[in-house]
C-alpha cells in the first residue's frame, strides 16, 4: 500500500543539520505514527513520502521554506524581567508557552538574560536550517473509522482539514 492522503504511516526517522548534527531520532523508540496529508509532518518530508511503500527508505534535505520556516527578526524581542519574578531563576535556553493573540500558543526561547530584560526568540527552534531526514518506511494502512472520525472531530471552521 502507498502513503496516501488520511492513510495512517509508521516510519523510523533519523533527522540532522548540515553539520551531521543529530537534532531527532526515533532510534530507541517505537516508530513514529501520523496520519498522512493533514500536516502532521512539515510539508517537505510529507511530501517526499508521498507514495512511498512499506519497506522503502529515503534521504532528503528540507529547505527551511518547507520545514519551519526561515528566521524573522522580528520574532525576537526584548521582555522586562519582571514578567519572570515567578521563577527562581533564568537559563539560556528556557522555554516557555506564552498566548497569541489568536488564542493559541507560542514557544519561546530564553536567548539573552540581562539585569533589567530578558530576551526572546519565538522563531522554532528548527527555523532557518535545512534539515536533513533519513526515513524508513515501517508500515503504511487504511485510517480505521475511529481515526478518521477523530480527524473530523478536530476539523472546524477554524481548524480545517489540511
Amino acid at each position: 500500500m502507498q502513503i496516501g492522503k488520511h492513510k495512517i504511516v509508521s516510519i523510523d526517522y533519523t533527522l540532522t543539520d548540515d553539520d551531521g548534527t543529530v537534532l531527532d531520532s526515533s532510534d530507541g523508540t517505537e516508530p513514529l505514527q501520523y496520519m498522512h496529508g493533514i500536516g502532521q509532518l512539515v510539508s517537505g518530508l510529507e511530501e517526499a513520502l508521498e507514495g512511498l511503500e512499506t519497506g522503502k527508505q529515503l534521504q532528503v534535505t528540507v529547505l527551511p521554506a518547507d520545514g519551519y520556516g526561515e528566521r524573522l527578526d522580528d520574532m525576537e524581542g526584548e521582555v522586562s524581567r519582571q514578567h519572570f519574578d515567578e521563577f527562581d531563576s533564568l537559563e539560556l535556553g528556557m522555554q516557555f508557552r506564552v498566548p497569541t493573540d489568536s488564542g493559541g500558543y507560542r514557544v519561546v526561547t530564553i536567548v539573552e538574560i540581562g539585569d533589567e530584560t530578558v530576551k526572546i526568540d519565538a522563531n522554532h527552534p528548527l527555523a532557518g536550517i535545512n534539515l536533513n531526514f533519513d526515513v524508513a518506511v515501517r508500515d503504511v494502512r487504511e485510517a480505521t473509522a475511529e481515526e478518521l472520525q477523530e480527524l473530523m472531530s478536530d476539523t472546524s471552521p477554524d481548524n480545517p482539514p489540511a
